[in-house]
């Protein structure tokens, strides 16, 4: 496993002083945002597809500062019911995808998407229950008649382009959320889908990271390494579902924090030991968004954690057996 960090985290500098940056903390693997929600401060795929010389420059500061991309991302909602907004995300995939053909990488990381609940819909449509069966009716549209065929096509279009890893981040808000729906857009469309893993997310749900790390197995193609810590006495009151702004700590269920701040390393070195067991030998990406520390010291504790707990080395015989 290699120390990594989603580079949106210093979208605020120029990608060399952020490179440089990064490469002082020993991180080993740069995932970097490619537009829609991560912007593309540092790495726009209109300007490095159709200017070699870009291209080339943006190459050389990856590996003057002997880092590797892990991955190209490039969040965003491409079934969005606004056709529009739609279009713009779906273009977006797309350029990213021809990026990373250019870049030697076989894998981007993205959203699932949200359709709205019917053809002239104006904004998207979460459905978390089943019944009024109105609710079921939305989601088999969503599914069968939007969120499938979209897939079906864009993975056409990212094998022919050398991309055979799309990684989803299951985030609520979208259609694949958890690790059913995940496994369930995979089975509809292809190997090609797999899982960008976010606990954070997953956390918050009442879901056991280790537990879907299992199920995932080889469909977890990423990883984010990002915490989240439930307030006990909100969510005691309120449950967990909260549309509070994120900067409402005090009030709200639960909020994003640093790994080590939501749960202990020894949880961390859990979840690091099942990605382990189910072959997962890649990024381990930072993503830091805990509102309550700054950005060099949420990545500095981040970076510390994880070079005690991340597994580095390969096992060898068993010797003692």
């Amino acid at each position: 496993m290699k120390l990594g960090v989603f580079t949106t985290l210093l979208s605020n500098l120029p990608l060399e002083d952020a490179l440089k940056y990064f490469n002082s903390l020993g991180i080993e693997m740069v995932e970097i945002g490619c537009g829609g929600y991560p912007g593309n401060s540092h790495a726009d795929p209109e300007i490095l597809l159709s200017n070699n010389k870009k291209l080339e420059e943006f190459k050389a500061l990856i590996k003057k500062y002997k880092l590797e991309i892990s991955a190209l991302s490039c969040h965003g909602n491409p079934v969005h019911p606004n056709k529009e907004t739609a279009a713009q995300y779906d273009k977006t995939i797309r350029n990213t995808i021809l990026l990373a053909e250019k870049l030697g990488l076989n894998q981007i990381n993205t959203f699932s998407g949200c359709p709205g609940d019917w053809e002239g819909a104006k904004c998207p449509n979460w459905v978390t229950c089943p019944w009024p069966n109105d609710f079921s009716d939305i989601l088999d549209w969503q599914w069968n008649s939007v969120l499938i065929p979209y897939w079906m096509e864009l993975v056409s279009f990212a094998r022919l382009h050398g991309v055979n890893k799309i990684a989803l981040e299951m985030y609520p808000g979208f259609c694949v959320y958890n690790t059913e729906t995940l496994l369930k857009l995979r089975e509809a469309v292809g190997p090609e889908i797999g899982a960008n893993f976010d606990p954070s997310h997953l956390i918050w749900q009442g879901m056991e990271p280790v537990a879907c790390i299992r199920r995932l197995g080889d469909a977890i193609f990423h990883f984010h390494a990002k915490d989240t810590k439930i307030d006990k006495y909100n969510t005691a009151v309120n449950g967990v579902l909260d549309t509070k702004p994120y900067a409402d700590e005090i009030n709200r269920s639960w909020i994003f924090r640093t790994i080590g701040y939501g749960n202990d390393a020894a949880y961390w070195k859990d979840i690091v030991s099942n990605l382990r067991l189910v072959g997962y030998d890649y990024a381990i990406s930072i993503e830091h968004e805990d509102s309550l520390m700054s950005q060099n010291e949420g990545l500095s504790k981040a970076v510390s954690l994880l070079k005690d707990v991340l597994i580095t080395e390969g096992t060898g015989e068993m010797w003692w057996v």
